[in-house]
């Protein structure tokens, strides 16, 4: 059956993923789209670069103190994960509960050891201290998704532009 021969509104039909498929997107992938709650209970959705602990099964972001979704998830810590696979047919989901570190307020601080390692680390000492003065001075705080659930979908057929 071709594209074509379904009728208008259909197409080939959703598949879930496998956790396996789930975990190897999270871990490809750099940016999602993270869903806090509001607190009218709508939702609140943020782009934004995250960190996959396949091991911890966490989920981290780096913010600022005073972000809207900082404050969200002080009040209500359930939060939603979207991120895209290989095309827009394709997605995965981690949900769960969020906790939010103390922001950075000296330099080399708990957290903002966290946020080091998050980046990665530097080659050079110095780069390494200004980035540790910069998550200080922006009060930057990191977010922890602690995944409870992992689902995603497919869908099989072909992309059109």
């Amino acid at each position: 059956m071709s594209e074509s021969d379904y009728g208008p509104g259909q197409g080939p039909s959703a598949r879930p993923l496998t956790e396996e498929e789930v975990i190897r997107i999270l871990g490809e992938q750099r940016f999602g789209v993270l869903a806090t709650v509001k607190r009218d209970g709508h939702p609140h959705l943020a782009s934004m670069v995250f960190y996959w602990d396949a091991e911890e099964r966490v989920i981290r972001f780096s913010s600022a103190e005073g972000r809207i979704k900082v404050s969200h998830l002080r009040h209500d810590p359930r939060a939603t994960l979207h991120v895209q696979g290989e095309n827009v047919l394709f997605y995965a989901i981690a949900e769960g509960e969020a906790e939010v570190s103390e922001a950075s307020t000296e330099p080399g601080d708990a957290t903002g050891r966290e946020l080091l390692a998050m980046a990665g680390g530097f080659d050079d000492p110095a780069d390494e201290t200004a980035f540790l003065e910069q998550m200080t001075k922006s009060r930057r705080v990191v977010i922890r998704l602690r995944v409870s659930r992992l689902y995603g979908t497919a869908l099989d057929g072909p992309v059109k532009d």
